[in-house]
Formats: structure tokens, C-alpha cells, sequence
């Protein structure tokens, strides 16, 4: 089916239709991304207020068969909120459903509709005596529709799993314009295929979450946070594994820092106070969140001395106030901030099984050299496999050395990936950044089945062309 653009006439037409204040000329915002790698063209938003205007709103568009490209707070890394080529899509904005529509403490659930910020979310479940545990850079910004759509990770994922993990049930409008209304708070519903868990990463291609029932946790006695370097990776992973069994599930996040990302932060961002002197060429940052009867910073001593004893720890500093742990969290949210300042000529977010990091770190700058010559910033969530392997200039040239070089260097990290049997996409998605990586790596049969979801979905092609699979 041809799509047409959301053209004058279309305009007049859903102008007519709703009141005033919901259809308007798209501002620059609504055009750009992140990393600057799209520009949007200027088009039509579209700002619905409850799920019975998006549903009108879908149905409109179906029926003159526009593009519909769904967004929440514009904080996705991989373009899936971009529209650069094609038809003119109506964006369609959920930044005016920002309700908590119900708490319940006793059940740890709570109902928010699509719009509302993450750390609104946070504070929801904190004002009942809760803890909502996604967390990542963001989260200030971020929409919680949109961390449904592309099923987003952050730091604490090892303990509490991914967006995916934290939802019960979705309110929803498909791309004929029906409501789903599957906004339900059970733990078990055995009722035929997961249209829930089909839409949570389907980053707005098979329709657009409009509501979620969402999980919440007790929150836990006492935090504890750390960072103690090591002597490599492969001594993390087995430091991981220790926190592990003597602490189980109260080990709340793992995060891998290199010594080049601290000599970054060190270069661009001097005011961020670095809890070593020198920089240690590996550390990690830990938290650990423990029950009533237990001292988290008693937790991490033990932890350290164990570590001391076993060659895998080679110094640490444990957090003696909020403040302290703050301080130490801060140096790790600003890594990235710090890579965007230097300019990275490649920036990858991928995963990998645990047993096999340590391997990939170690074959990664040689398979990196066949390319050229450049620095490394490895860092990430290292608890649940998932590492920002990040390609930078060496002193002296910036990334637009490396324009022609930026191809070559990303498909020699995805095939070194590959051959570790990990993935491409960790946690931003695979949007349009990444759709020639699945379908150079991706399952054929998967791939056949994507695609025929779609269809049976989405028969006219209408939501959001050109994200994850190719229009």
C-alpha cells in the first residue's frame, strides 16, 4: 500500500475533527534526536489528551493511509522517533497523558498512563512507601510509554530485570484504530498469545501504548554503594559472581568503569569528583540495597575484604553518606556526557553472555586495529552482560577524521559480537539505526515471523515505516 503525507487537506481534516489544541505544526524539538544523526522534517503533532483521542486519531490516519510516528519524551538513541525520508507522518505526542491513574501499595503495582516521566513514575511509587527500580540517564525526560516501547534497561536491570520484567498489563491502540484494553494487575494470565510482551519493544511499529500496570517493590532497608578497582575484567566477573552468592538478589547494580572513560571525564568534565586519585585502568561501582537486620556497608566490607583476599580487588572506597554515593553514581551518569564532548566516531550498545566478556574486552582492540588507530571507552552494566563499547579519535584528529571510517569500525564490533554469540542491541532498540544489523544477523525465521506480525498487525504499513524492519 502507497502512504500518503499528512498534508494540508489531512490536517484540515483532523482539525475538524478534534478541538483545537490537539493538532498543531510540529516545533523543532519534535524533529531532532539525541545524537544529531536524523533531522525530522516539519509536519504535523499531534497531542491527544486520553486513549479515545488517539484511538480517533489512528483511525484517521488509517483511513488516509498516513504515516503515524508515536513520541514520548524524544530520548532514544537509535531514530526510531525520527522520520527522515518518505512520506510526512503525523507525530503523535503522548506528552499530554501524564496521569497516575491508581496505586496500590498492598498489591506493589501501580497505573500510569504513557506520558508520565520516569522519575514521576519513581516519585509515585516512593510517595506509597515503594521503590519503582528503572533507572538510566534520562529519566528526567524520558516517558515511561517510551521506555515500554524499547523495552529499556539501565542500572538496575541485574536485580530487577528490564522494562519488560516490570510490567503486568498495557492499555493500548492498535493500528486499526481498536483499543486493547489489557490494562490488568495480575501476576498470572495464561489467556492465549502476549500481546503485552509483544508491544514492549516493538518501539511504536505494531501500535501505541497508551497506559501500563506497572510493578513496584518494597523499598530496601538500607543502601549501600562502592567502588573498588580491579585488576581486570575477568576479575569483575568473578567479584560479581562472589557479591552474588554471599548477598543473592541484594545486589542491586554492577556497573564496569575503564580508566579511559575517567580520563575522559577527567578532560572534559574536571568538576566531577573522581574517587581516586589516579584513575585505575578497571573499576566497578556497586550497590547493594539489604533487608531489615543487615547493614548494606558492613555487606560491601565483608565484599571487599573477600575480594582483597582472592587478587581480584586492588583498592576500594565505600559511601559513608547519600551524599558520598551520590557523588560516586554521578561520576558514572556523566560518562557518557563526557564521550559526547570528545566525540565518539563509533558508540555501541551490546551484550553479551557473562562468561564471555572478559574474552570480547580482551579480542576487542586488536579486531578494532584492523580498521585503525583509535581509543577505547569500555564501560557499562556489566551485571547483566550489557557493555557501551564506544569508539573514539586518537589525541590530536576528532570523528570527522573518521567519516568514511565509522561503517567498517561498527560491523568489526558487530561481527566480533556475533561470533560471542551476543547482541548488536542491548537496550536502545534497534530503531532505524540498526535495521541492516538484524537483518544481517538476525534469525531468518524470526526475522519471517517479524515481518508477518507486522502485516497481520499493521497491514497498511502505517505505524512508524522504516523502525526495525525495513518499510
Amino acid at each position: 500500500m502507497t502512504l500518503i503525507s499528512a498534508d494540508t487537506e489531512f490536517a484540515a481534516r483532523l482539525k475538524a475533527q478534534f478541538s483545537d489544541d490537539i493538532v498543531a505544526d510540529t516545533e523543532p524539538r519534535y524533529l531532532e534526536e539525541p545524537r544529531g544523526t536524523w533531522q525530522g522534517r516539519p509536519t504535523l503533532v499531534a497531542k491527544p489528551r486520553n486513549v479515545e483521542e488517539v484511538a480517533g486519531l489512528i483511525r484517521a490516519a488509517s483511513e488516509a493511509r498516513v504515516p503515524v510516528i508515536p513520541y514520548g519524551g524524544g530520548t532514544g538513541l537509535v531514530g526510531a522517533q525520527i522520520s527522515p525520508e518518505g512520506p510526512l507522518p503525523l507525530i503523535l505526542s503522548l506528552e499530554r497523558m501524564t496521569a497516575v491513574r491508581a496505586v496500590w501499595p498492598e498489591e506493589n503495582v501501580l497505573i500510569v498512563e504513557a506520558g508520565v516521566i520516569l522519575a514521576d513514575v519513581q516519585a509515585a511509587a516512593r510517595d506509597a512507601g515503594r521503590l519503582f527500580p528503572l533507572s538510566l540517564a534520562a529519566e528526567g525526560t524520558a516517558r515511561i510509554g517510551g521506555n515500554l516501547a524499547t523495552n529499556a534497561g539501565g542500572t538496575g536491570v541485574l536485580r530487577y530485570g528490564n522494562t519488560r520484567d516490570l510490567c503486568l498489563g498495557l492499555e493500548a491502540v492498535l493500528p486499526d484504530g481498536q483499543i486493547w484494553h489489557g490494562l490488568r494487575r495480575l501476576r498470572k494470565d495464561n489467556t492465549g498469545y502476549d500481546l503485552r510482551n509483544l508491544l514492549i519493544g516493538s518501539e511504536g511499529t505494531l501500535g501505541v501504548i497508551t497506559a501500563a500496570a506497572m510493578k513496584m517493590f518494597p523499598q530496601p532497608h538500607d543502601i549501600g554503594t562502592a567502588v573498588f578497582s580491579v585488576a581486570s575484567p575477568a576479575a569483575a566477573l568473578t567479584l560479581l559472581s562472589m557479591a552474588r552468592e554471599r548477598l543473592g538478589d541484594m545486589v542491586s547494580a554492577f556497573e564496569l568503569i575503564s580508566g579511559q572513560g575517567l580520563a575522559f571525564l577527567r578532560q572534559e568534565l574536571p568538576e566531577i569528583r573522581q574517587p581516586f586519585e589516579a584513575a585505575p585502568d578497571w573499576s566497578v561501582l556497586i550497590e547493594v540495597g539489604v533487608a531489615a537486620g543487615m547493614k548494606a556497608q558492613s555487606a560491601l566490607e565483608d565484599l571487599f575484604e573477600h575480594g582483597l583476599e582472592k587478587d581480584l580487588v586492588i583498592d576500594g572506597v565505600i559511601a559513608q553518606s547519600a551524599q558520598q554515593s551520590d557523588a560516586f553514581w554521578s561520576v558514572r551518569e556523566h560518562i557518557p556526557e563526557a564521550n559526547k564532548r570528545i566525540g565518539a566516531v563509533v558508540s555501541s550498545d551490546v551484550s553479551l553472555p557473562l562468561g564471555a566478556l572478559a574474552d570480547f574486552i580482551k579480542a576487542g582492540p586488536a579486531r578494532i586495529a584492523t580498521v585503525g588507530e583509535f581509543r577505547i571507552n569500555c564501560f557499562g552494566h556489566m551485571g547483566d552482560g550489557n557493555l557501551h563499547y564506544n569508539i573514539f579519535p586518537v589525541e590530536g584528529r576528532s570523528k570527522k577524521d573518521h567519516l568514511g571510517d565509522r561503517e567498517n569500525v561498527q560491523r568489526a564490533i558487530h561481527d566480533l559480537v556475533h561470533e560471542f554469540d551476543g547482541s548488536f542491541s542491548a537496550e536502545h532498540g534497534v530503531g532505524r539505526l540498526k535495521v541492516g544489523d538484524l537483518e544481517r544477523y538476525g534469525d531468518p525465521a524470526k526475522l519471517c515471523a517479524m515481518r508477518a506480525i507486522k502485516h497481520a498487525l499493521d497491514p497498511l504499513g502505517i505505524m512508524n515505516p522504516g523502525a526495525v524492519l525495513r518499510a
